[in-house]
């Protein structure tokens, strides 16, 4: 068993000892702390901190759940020149990420052709396992949108600057090579762009329930009458075969032998191979970048059919599974390192080069999408983050239950039942899909944010409660 102790309220300490080269530090209520014994989080979090170069702490956010080599939830700097680079750190869903669209439409309006837009929404935006997009793009399309991200999707009519300038990293990671994605990763890529997948990505249309911030509320655009849209997907099967690839290469070059964990795997962050894994892993980024903005084209279409003076206007959209190359300040001194972000919201409060000037003044937009038939909230970034977290909070829930362990528990068929109760309308590709990610299958993430705004990582802005649901 990891000894854990709390050296305050909602945060708590994994104390250095053996191998470890810093402490583990894990955010959470007394609550959320008791599903995190559950599983292998604290030991993810402790094997973490043994990896080179890590600075700080090895840190796990409020939703953390176990996952592959780092816990869901886990965030890690690692030094530029001794630090390593982990797909363990990043995820197989490379770039999953969230974005939020305000709109002009009245709840009301919505509501009367909900069942009828729902319908045309399935019919426009391909969802599912092993699905394909409505577009077919060839290798050297897939180049340009690996490299260039959202300006691709500019030059092609999918996107505007607006929506470019609310993407973090401006919806461009400048790292990208294309020489460094595999042959099997560009077939995978190539029929799949501008498609939801399965699993936990969906696409809701919400209504506001509560204002806890009006002024920053009013400042993302928020209006209280009109109806909201959060949108939910990384990479798909392109991030999944990179991720695959680079861990199979790390582990030829480099073996597990010396390290905690197997899947664990990583390169020194300088190295060749690192650097090779750095560029894919940018391409991939770029590439849900431009997943989901092709997919908010098709939205703004799809509601175009309905609402023609209809305006779809993006908030921010947010990267879950990440590696990227950060300034923060360490120990009094200002340092560029390698921040993993896995299941985890970079939280930057005002002031940051990294935010777009619309929002610079307030902080980042964070959004953090509850499970089904559950609230999803928008949050504020803080300076707090970026002393005690890396400017990092959570990203969702967190799973307490497993899709087998799902499925032996629940009939999708009831949980619909229980939807329309609570006046949610969904549409999913199944009554599995639904069974595995009913709000059963997840933490209270009333909890979870809670605990962000309390320790001042992610301050509460906005609650938000579907109307209808989409799911592959």
């Amino acid at each position: 068993m990891t000894e854990i102790k709390k050296i305050k309220e909602n945060v708590w300490e994994i104390l250095k000892e053996g191998n470890m080269l810093v402490p583990g530090r894990i955010f959470a209520s007394d609550k959320l702390m008791e599903n995190i014994k559950n599983d292998k989080t604290l030991e993810q979090v402790k094997n973490v901190s043994c990896l080179s170069g890590i600075k700080s702490h090895s840190f796990a956010m409020p939703d953390s759940h176990q996952g592959y080599g780092f816990s869901i939830g886990g965030v890690a700097a690692f030094d530029l020149n001794k630090g390593i680079i982990s797909p363990g750190g990043v995820g197989y869903d490379i770039n999953c990420g969230v974005r939020v669209l305000t709109s002009n439409i009245k709840i009301d309006d919505f509501l009367k052709k909900r069942t009828e837009i729902l319908e045309r929404l399935y019919i426009n935006i391909p969802s599912g396992v092993g699905k394909g997009a409505k577009i077919r793009i060839d290798k050297k399309e897939l180049r340009e949108i690996c490299e260039n991200g959202v300006d691709w999707c500019i030059e092609n009519g999918y996107a505007t600057e607006e929506d470019k300038e609310r993407t973090e990293e401006y919806g461009h990671m400048k790292g990208a090579d294309f020489n460094s994605v595999s042959d099997r990763a560009t077939k995978r890529g190539m029929p799949q762009l501008g498609s939801l997948g399965a699993g936990n990505h969906f696409l809701e249309v919400q209504k506001v329930e509560e204002i806890f911030d009006e002024k920053i509320a009013e400042s993302f655009g928020v209006d209280k009458d009109n109806i909201l849209i959060m949108l939910h997907c990384g990479s798909r099967g392109f991030g999944h075969q990179i991720a695959s690839d680079y861990i199979q290469s790390m582990e030829e070059k480099y073996g597990f032998e010396n390290l905690p964990d197997r899947e664990l795997i990583c390169a020194p962050f300088k190295s060749e191979l690192g650097q090779n894994y750095y560029k894919a892993m940018c391409c991939a980024v770029n590439y849900a970048f431009c997943n989901r903005q092709m997919i908010t084209h098709w939205i703004r279409e799809t509601f175009k059919e309905f609402f023609p003076d209809s305006e779809l206007r993006m908030i921010y959209d947010v990267a879950h599974n990440i590696a990227k190359i950060e300034e923060h300040k360490i120990n009094n001194k200002t340092e560029e390192v390698c921040i993993h972000r896995k299941g985890a919201t970079r939280s930057f409060g005002p002031g940051r080069k990294e935010i777009p000037d619309v929002y610079r003044k307030i902080g980042q937009p964070v959004l953090i999408p509850g499970s089904m038939g559950t609230f999803s909230y928008i949050l504020v970034g803080t300076s707090k983050a970026e002393e005690i977290s890396f400017g990092s909070t959570a990203h969702g829930a967190g799973r307490v239950m497993s899709r087998h362990g799902a499925l032996r528990e629940f009939k999708g068929e009831e949980i619909k039942k229980q939807l329309e109760k609570q006046d949610i309308k969904i549409k999913a590709g199944g009554w599995k899909s639904i069974a595995e990610e009913a709000p059963g299958v997840y933490k209270d993430i009333n909890e979870v944010v809670k605990v962000s705004h309390e320790l001042g990582i992610g301050n509460l802005v906005v609650k938000l409660k579907p109307l209808a649901v989409m799911k592959g």
